[in-house]
C-alpha cells in the first residue's frame, strides 16, 4: 500500500485533512522518506520519525516519540494526546506553524 492508496480510502474531509498535514511535514521534513509503517502513512528519517491516520471517530498525527509530546505540552494544551500522539477533528486540523515545530523537533530528535 502506498500512502496515496491510503488516503483514498478515507472520506473527503478526513483525506483533505491528512494531505494538508502530509504537505506541511514533507516541507518541514523535504529529506525524509514517506513510507507505510503499521499500516499507517509515515515519513522515515534517521529512523521514525512521523505518522499519520484516520480512525472512525478522528485523525492523528503520530509524533513517535513521548518526548517530544511532554516537551511541547503547553503548546498542545487543549488537544487530545497520549504519549506519542495527537487526536484533531477533520474540520479543526493542526495548526501548520505547530506542525512544523514539532517535525522539527523529532528530526532534532532522531539526529538530523
Amino acid at each position: 500500500m502506498t500512502i496515496d492508496q491510503y488516503l483514498a480510502g478515507l472520506s473527503d474531509d478526513k483525506r483533505a485533512a491528512l494531505q494538508r498535514l502530509r504537505k506541511t511535514i514533507k516541507a518541514a521534513a523535504p529529506k525524509a522518506e514517506e513510507c507505510i509503517s503499521y499500516q499507517l502513512p509515515a515519513f522515515r528519517q534517521n529512523g521514525m520519525l512521523v505518522g499519520f491516520g484516520a480512525t472512525a471517530n478522528h485523525c492523528a498525527f503520530y509524533l513517535m516519540s513521548a518526548t517530544t509530546v511532554e516537551a511541547y505540552k503547553e503548546e498542545l494544551e487543549g488537544y487530545d494526546t497520549s504519549k506519542g500522539t495527537i487526536r484533531f477533528q477533520a474540520d479543526d486540523p493542526l495548526p501548520a506553524a505547530l506542525v512544523r515545530k514539532l517535525v522539527k523537533a523529532r528530526i532534532a530528535e532522531n539526529g538530523g
